[in-house]
């Protein structure tokens, strides 16, 4: 599918207009992606910064056209000497969609509460899937997971 990439100020923006002057009047997905490399033999292969990226794919019923947009927000440098850690950078955030796609709503609670992506104006930005006291974001590719829960082993 073709994609484009945009500013994270300006994904609702351009949603909007893909929307309501190109038609593309569903939202099939929201999700992110966290693209943290450390090993070097990797680096070569795909030589990107560390950035977690939010990514909507977009579908027009009157044509069955596709496409995906991508925005990319900023994440620590663990290769950074020093290494950063998430204090040294701000959150990752981008605005929210849910008043353009309804659907948009609970995909970005999800996308929230795996991957610490904060949408700016959100209704009910809460946790959907892990429990409200629980810490991190678990589909972070540095994400620790604890030895235990409220004195339940977890791992």
């Amino acid at each position: 599918d073709p994609w484009v990439e945009v500013r994270p100020s300006d994904a609702a923006d351009v949603l909007k207009l893909l929307r309501d002057d190109l038609g593309f009047d569903m939202l099939n997905d929201l999700t992110a992606v966290d693209y943290l490399e450390t090993d070097p033999k990797h680096l070569k292969k795909f030589p990107y910064e560390p950035h977690i990226e939010v990514v909507y794919r977009l579908t027009s019923l009157a044509t069955r056209g596709r496409i995906t947009v991508k925005a990319s927000l900023p994440r620590p440098d663990g290769n950074a000497d020093p290494p950063q850690t998430w204090d040294d950078v701000p959150a990752p955030r981008v605005p929210s969609v849910s008043g353009l796609f309804p659907a948009a709503n609970w995909h970005e609670r999800e996308c929230f509460d795996l991957f610490g992506v904060e949408f700016t104006g959100h209704p009910n930005l809460t946790r959907i899937l892990c429990a409200e006291d629980w810490t991190g974001h678990p589909l972070r590719k540095d994400y620790e997971f604890p030895e235990e829960y409220h004195g339940i082993r977890a791992r």
